[in-house]
């Protein structure tokens, strides 16, 4: 797998030559150079005209694309504690609860982002988990992200249908679905960005067509895009909506002075959108209060209470570290994540270099660099102020946060993508002369994309930063080998000295028990002795994963299991 920053370091010799491959014919040729691309685009002109249609046509290519790549690009294993997180939520949602009574043995199977008192369940909010829950319910969870991938690109466009010309707002779409569709671990993970991209899409969507002629479909849509953003991303949909909804007052101000108008925008706008809200809000008050015991306690702040004593915002220093219950979670908490960050100069530096590596390789491409002579422009556009205002905004969101995950920038993802074509917009009308060198390197930019695109697919990368495709091969395999044996099982997990904190084994279903296949952490002693007569039906494993050992430590009532070992695989 090709390391992202080695990845940037490659790109930029090839963004060059490709550069010049079409700008060339653009100086010797520019009336038959033109003419050539001008009848390529009007063919994407023509479908983007038909507003519906090109929305439906890219959320189907998308899931065409993706599906025919699977060759290439198969359905991803879970690999980091996020997506194992998240698919334990996604599968309490498909068996029909909100969260699960906690197992009276917890203590074997406590893990990273899972908590189990008053409750078990996932440390996360909703969104992503009830996408997940579609996808398990059509077959395989991965469904769930296949299609909120498709939706996120289908979003944009209708979105930016809005803003600007049909076109560019095709254009649009068809670049994100390119960059975060296929090779990214927006699509090739479960913990990706795209449920958040479709709330911040809709809310913007939905506020660009409530100017023109306010309507109830509008007003429903944004209190739908907010409701997604509440339980995706709800500390940045704080920063990110704060823009939106002050212009939003400021058109109800102008409203105002219209009793017809006034009349309109409360029937039509407020009343959907506040009861949308209203009954979200009492949603994920019950949400909460089934899983922490508290309604006004989201999950994720219950769980960090519970285990995490790092820094979550730059300006804090880590706590005193609580007691842990094995030395696994006390490896991740207190010594990989607190010294993660700890307020000197140095850190604070390295978190931000981290935040835009990562956000670069996830939202650009080595090409962007040609759209700097359009962006200088970008400040005229004053319909798209708003934008920038919103970006701004989640930007100083960002910046406030520890972690770097790109996916926190998800909200305005519909928005960086319409700032990037609307500096190629700029970018194209630029001419030297009589030659037409902005539209040549305008069109290089497109094809840059698409050649990274295919050129990490032919190497089987599912996600330049190795975040996604690979996961855990090894425990995906034992566990399909075990689905596949007689009887029940029970797998000990023991870990090696030098173990790393982030290939963690031990995941388990929402109905643990009712599970063919158990994972447990090797806890010598008590606790063991009451999992192992606890199960005392079931066919114990230890596995080793540091040395690639399976034995079988004891047979099923019904007999003996053939021993198994887990299939040799590359490191995600």
């Amino acid at each position: 797998m090709l390391p992202s920053a080695q990845w940037w370091l490659v790109e930029p010799q090839k963004t060059v030559l490709l550069a010049l491959a079409f700008l060339l014919p653009a100086v010797f040729f520019p009336r038959a150079s033109e003419r050539l691309f001008l009848r390529l685009e009007s063919l994407s002109s023509r479908v983007a005209a038909r507003k519906y249609l090109a929305v439906i046509l890219l959320f189907l290519l998308v899931i065409g694309l993706r599906v025919a790549l699977l060759d290439k690009l198969p359905v991803p294993n879970p690999g980091i504690h996020d997506e194992f997180s998240y698919l334990l939520m996604a599968d309490t949602f498909a068996h029909g609860r909100v969260a699960n009574p906690p197992h009276p043995l917890w203590r074997s199977f406590e893990t990273f982002h899972v908590f189990w008192q008053p409750a078990y369940a996932s440390k996360y909010p909703p969104a992503q988990g009830i996408v997940l829950a579609l996808g398990q319910l059509l077959g395989h969870p991965w469904i769930g992200v296949l299609l909120s991938a498709a939706a996120m690109a289908a979003a944009i466009v209708w979105m930016l249908q809005a803003w600007m010309p049909a076109r560019w707002a095709f254009l649009a779409g068809m670049l994100a679905a390119a960059k975060l569709c296929v090779a990214s671990y927006w699509m090739n993970s479960y913990w990706g960005g795209a449920v958040a991209a479709i709330g911040g899409a809709m809310v913007l969507g939905a506020f660009g067509r409530l100017r023109r002629k306010p309507s109830l479909a509008v007003g429903a849509v944004l209190g739908l895009g907010v409701a997604i953003l509440l339980n995706s991303r709800p500390y940045e949909t704080l920063f990110f909506c704060a823009p939106v909804s002050i212009a939003f007052l400021v058109w109800i101000f102008k409203q105002a002075k219209q009793p017809a108008a006034r009349r309109a925008s409360i029937r039509l706008i407020l009343l959907p959108a506040s009861a949308i809200l209203l009954l979200t809000a009492c949603s994920m008050l019950y949400y909460n209060a089934r899983t922490t015991g508290n309604p006004f306690e989201l999950p994720y702040a219950y769980a960090a209470r519970l285990y995490s004593h790092a820094a979550t915002f730059v300006w804090q220093t880590p706590e005193p570290a609580p007691h842990y219950n094995n030395v696994d979670l006390a490896a991740f908490y207190d010594q990989f994540e607190s010294k993660q960050y700890d307020r000197t100069w140095s850190t604070v530096q390295s978190v931000f270099e981290e935040k835009l590596r990562r956000s670069t390789v996830v939202f650009l491409w080595p090409a962007c660099w040609l759209l700097l002579p359009g962006l200088l422009f970008i400040y005229r556009d004053a319909r798209l102020r708003l934008f920038l205002y919103s970006l701004l905004a989640i930007l100083l969101a960002y910046a406030l946060v520890v972690w770097p995950g790109p996916h926190y920038l998800a909200p305005a993802t519909a928005v960086i993508f319409a700032l990037l074509v609307q500096a190629a917009r700029h970018l194209r009308t630029m001419r030297v002369y009589r030659f037409p060198l902005g539209a040549a390197l305008s069109r290089a930019l497109i094809f840059a994309l698409v050649l990274d695109v295919w050129s990490l697919a032919a190497q089987r990368i599912g996600d330049p930063q190795g975040w996604g495709g690979w996961g855990l091969v090894d425990r995906a395999d034992l566990q399909e080998k075990l689905e596949s044996t007689p009887g029940k099982h029970l797998v000990l997990v023991r870990y090696g000295e030098g173990h790393s904190v982030h290939e963690e084994w031990v995941y388990n279903a929402a109905d643990i028990d009712s599970s063919k296949v158990v994972w447990a952490r090797d806890l010598p002693g008590d606790v063991n002795a009451r999992l192992l007569d606890y199960y005392r039906d079931r066919a114990v494993w230890l596995v080793s994963p540091d040395s690639d050992r399976v034995s079988l430590l004891r047979p099923a009532l019904s007999g003996s299991q053939p021993k198994l070992r887990p299939v040799q695989s590359s490191p995600r």
